[in-house]
């Protein structure tokens, strides 16, 4: 199979053969490229595989995985599109990396939480978990989709409170229908725009670390 997105990864030093390893693949928010998420997983490099993945349609100096309408309004077909190929995408590297299926986590920047949080929806429990950061649910997605179990879906939520792209009320939204979803629910807001803070980072990754160490307690790593 050729994937259809570029990407960059990073393997853990010392992987033993025959061992498999917990993954992160992240997805960058609109206009901006693979490379920016790099920082944002050094934490993981350790013990996570970290696949990078840039978007594969053009936006100015950067890139983005679907077409808007107008803000907040995706264009269904390219939305519809871009998460069936990143869904083919995350089985593609499962299958050429020594990846534990069962230890496969998204983390999203806008546009990449958007599709991290509809890719919880379609794949369910196929994944492990999720960080969405500044992003939301397309109502479709909840109403339209073909939605999964995501009853052993851990989720982290976080949103700027005075987020300028997408209103701090959005990410309460959000945060109130995942956890009518799933019970791992971690919602955290930051006084911040549309970014990362050092803050946010520190927790969602404080978060990761443990979610990974229990669901590495229950013998998923390695198998």
């Amino acid at each position: 199979m050729i994937p259809a997105y570029a990407y960059q990864i990073h393997l853990p030093e010392g992987m033993e053969p025959g061992m498999t390893y917990p993954a992160l693949f992240t997805l960058h928010g609109k206009g901006s490229n693979e490379g920016n998420m790099a920082g944002l997983t050094k934490p993981f490099e350790d013990r996570f595989i970290t696949i990078h993945i840039r978007g594969d349609l053009l936006l100015g100096a950067g890139y983005q995985y679907y077409e808007l309408k107008s803000l907040g309004n995706p264009l269904r077909e390219s939305f519809d599109r871009a998460v069936q190929q990143l869904e083919a995408f995350i089985e593609y590297a499962t299958e050429k990396y020594p990846v534990d299926a069962g230890s496969r986590y998204l983390l999203g920047f806008s546009q990449g939480a958007i599709l991290s949080l509809t890719l919880a929806h379609t794949m369910g429990n196929a994944l492990r978990g999720i960080v969405a950061l500044n992003g939301y649910i397309p109502q479709f997605v909840k109403t339209e989709y073909d939605v999964q179990s995501m009853s052993d879906v851990s989720v982290f939520v976080s949103h700027g409170e005075f987020d300028s792209v997408f209103p701090i009320r959005i990410g309460h939204e959000t945060a109130e229908y995942m956890g009518s979803v799933t019970s791992k629910l971690t919602f955290k807001t930051y006084p911040s725009d549309h970014g990362v803070t050092e803050e946010n980072m520190a927790d969602y990754v404080s978060w990761l670390k443990q979610d990974a160490a229990i669901n590495n307690d229950k013998g998923a790593m390695g198998q």
